[in-house]
């Protein structure tokens, strides 16, 4: 390995234990008036010693970021209880809670901790779950977020998303001297760890199916060059520096390949796969257009894509199996970035809406387009793994931030950084614990 190489690796490793508390500040912009009130009671903790983490705080928090339920303040509780007979649910029904979570901490041998936790109907006057967790004092926060997973289940039959990951890029500093991070974060924006700093552009980062890796474009050696690098040590690969254009990766179903935009060195952009093992390059579209911006169909047999071959920028399918393209999008003079939803059923674009850019959900079955956001610059839309939510970037003049839009457009939050601007979101899988 060349030194520049091990320089480099040596930035990433310390990046990489970089820890902030939070680059991500969450505010609830529009939603809430039909959720679900519930109240989640500060859980017991039978020690002297603070607890390390309010783990009632996070999954209030967790609740109420889904728009689902709105979480009822600590000061306008009767009671507090934390363990099943201390439970009155009169009380409960005089404040109109609907749902009410319970739980404790117990610290055990070394540095374990028991967490116990009861979610309770109120006007049912029974229990919905029980569950008891081990955990420890450096992993409780995320013991919090997967406690959320399973209420949000219990009480929606959809699985929760607490629990996952968001990656994307930091931009610090004046435009001739600016700083790139890509970052990973939890879902509520805390742990935010730097993976990768740059004086030179970080675009496209892209969950791999098991969680475990990022592809991305960097441009740290002066030209665009996908790279992919494992999260739990920092490794990386660079799996594409081919001549010309090397951009928008995107992983497919079963984690072997890439789908990416090449001009190999001819100025004209086309869409390819790349089976990462023995580099294996596969050409998918051979047109005069620009062909860029893949995304893999759920089942993994074609690839939607964003192509000006009619004129202006909409989305199009390509099978693997060979074939020409069909066009997807037909609402609209311009739809473009495709991300598809966890069940292949629909898809987000970005939509040109009388002069903005705004995020879109396409439902190619019934020919139906759907608006969700109102904002003028809107771009880089990316699923949730439970496909109720889609992150996306916003930009004005002076800065760019991340938003949330629920999927039937009814939910929003707005996500701005600590220091920067934020810009080109991608939400993780489901990870495992």
């Amino acid at each position: 390995m060349s030194q520049k190489a091990l320089n480099m690796l040596a930035v990433i490793a310390f990046f990489w234990a970089t820890l902030v508390n939070a680059e991500l500040q969450i505010e609830i912009t529009k939603g809430q008036g039909e959720a679900i009130p519930i109240a989640v009671v500060p859980f017991g903790w039978q020690s002297p010693t603070p607890a390390p983490v309010n783990i009632s705080s996070i999954v209030a928090s967790d609740l109420s970021r889904t728009g689902r339920f709105k979480a009822l303040p600590e000061r306008e509780m009767l009671q507090k209880p934390t363990t099943r007979a201390q439970v009155d649910f009169s009380d409960w029904r005089i404040l109109d809670t609907e749902v009410v979570i319970i739980g404790e901490v117990e610290p055990r041998a070394g540095d374990s901790l028991g967490v116990v936790f009861r979610v309770f109907d109120v006007f049912g006057g029974k229990q919905l779950l029980g569950y008891q967790m081990t955990s420890t004092a450096a992993n409780l926060r995320k013991t919090a977020h997967e406690i959320s997973d399973l209420i949000y289940e219990q009480l929606t039959g959809v699985k929760g998303i607490a629990a996952t990951q968001l990656a994307y890029i930091n931009v610090l500093g004046p435009p001739k001297s600016r700083k790139f991070r890509l970052y990973v974060a939890d879902s509520d924006g805390e742990n935010a760890r730097v993976l990768l700093e740059s004086p030179q552009p970080i675009m496209s980062p892209a969950w791999s199916p098991d969680g475990r890796k990022l592809a991305y474009v960097s441009f740290e050696n002066n030209r665009s060059e996908i790279w992919v690098q494992e999260l739990r040590t920092g490794a990386r690969q660079r799996v594409s520096a081919r001549k010309g254009v090397n951009g928008a990766p995107a992983w497919s179903p079963d984690g072997r390949s890439l789908a990416l935009t090449l001009s190999k060195g001819d100025g004209n952009l086309d869409i390819y796969t790349l089976l990462i093992a023995g580099q294996v390059l596969t050409r998918l579209t051979r047109w005069s257009s620009i062909e860029t911006e893949p995304s893999w169909s759920a089942d993994g047999g074609s690839i939607y894509f964003t192509s000006d071959r009619s004129g202006g920028p909409q989305v199009y399918e390509v099978s693997l199996s060979g074939g020409s393209p069909r066009r997807v999008t037909f609402e609209g003079s311009y739809n473009a970035r495709p991300r598809i939803s966890p069940d292949g059923k629909t898809i987000a674009v970005v939509h040109n809406d009388r002069g903005n850019y705004r995020i879109a959900v396409v439902d190619p079955q019934r020919a139906y387009t759907q608006i969700l956001t109102d904002g003028r610059m809107d771009e880089s839309p990316s699923f949730a793994p439970n496909g109720e939510t889609i992150i996306y970037a916003s930009r004005d003049a002076q800065s760019g931030w991340l938003s949330t839009v629920s999927a039937d457009g009814r939910f929003e939050q707005r996500i701005a950084s600590v220091s920067g601007e934020v810009r080109e979101p991608a939400w993780s899988p489901f990870l495992t614990r």
